[in-house]
């Protein structure tokens, strides 16, 4: 069952949503070249708990970090180990955290390094635009279908291809919530949008095809191909004057059209 959220519960969000932010960012400026993951996961536990919030990973279903750390090949859900980052890694960062008790779920990715190869580059723009692009289509009105056809015209018209056994989800005091988002499908289908709905839209976007594996660990999700996969998420309110991106960091003016700012 789908839950509308009240103009107080999106405001919390909204709350947790800036500590998300603050912590990607930090995840985002520490990703040099022989930084070791579990040292990222500690920074991020230590930063989420100073700014008063609770990690909504970190024992999920038994996960056992803070934050996913999904390198190269991987598409989501890399545990932090002592695995150290290396120049040219694609590494993609996703987490989230309770703040008085409503939630947020955000994910970036980045390339260690000065000198980004081209078509890493290109997977990370279109993989951000991908979910720019589903945003825009989260309005009164709408149809799930339509945000969900949209981050897939836009990867497909650039060689790449959405990963379809992963989707995003409705969140607020549970992190995963209904209804599921799937990266793929048919524009006008699915449940209506309405006032107050919670959305994580979440592309993960793969260089080759979109057929995906999970490891012996039974968490890590790699490419069946082994070419790499990129990933964004934006925690977003479905609101009165358009959708609302909840996870940006304090300062984002709400007035800048869809900023990306982390």
């Amino acid at each position: 069952m789908v839950t509308l959220k009240t103009d107080e519960d999106i405001e919390l969000m909204r709350r947790s949503g800036c500590i998300t932010a603050a912590v990607l960012s930090m995840l985002a400026e520490n990703s040099h070249e022989g930084i070791c993951l579990n040292d990222l996961d500690r920074l991020a536990e230590t930063m989420i708990k100073k700014m008063g919030a609770v990690p909504a990973f970190k024992n999920y279903r038994g996960y056992p970090k803070t934050i996913t750390v999904s390198i190269n090949e991987q598409v989501v859900h890399g545990i932090p180990g002592k695995r150290k980052l290396k120049k040219g890694d694609l590494v993609s960062f996703d987490m989230g955290v309770f703040y008085k008790g409503h939630c947020s779920d955000a994910a970036l990715s980045v390339i260690v390094g000065d000198n980004c190869n081209a078509d890493d580059k290109k997977l990370l723009q279109v993989t951000k635009e991908s979910l720019y692009k589903g945003i825009e289509q989260a309005v009164i009105g709408n149809r799930l279908g339509d945000v969900s056809h949209a981050v897939q015209k836009h990867a497909e018209a650039h060689g790449f291809s959405v990963v379809r056994d992963l989707v995003g989800h409705g969140i607020g005091r549970e992190m995963h919530e209904d209804p599921q988002v799937p990266n793929y499908g048919r524009a006008g289908r699915g449940i209506l949008l309405k006032k107050g709905m919670t959305l994580a839209i979440e592309p993960m976007v793969n260089a080759g095809k979109y057929g995906v594996l999970c490891l012996e660990d039974g968490w890590t999700i790699v490419t069946a191909d082994g070419k790499k996969s990129a990933h964004f998420e934006h925690t977003v309110a479905i609101t009165e004057k358009g959708p609302r991106i909840l996870t940006l960091p304090e300062d984002a003016s709400e007035e800048e059209e869809f900023p990306f700012l982390i």
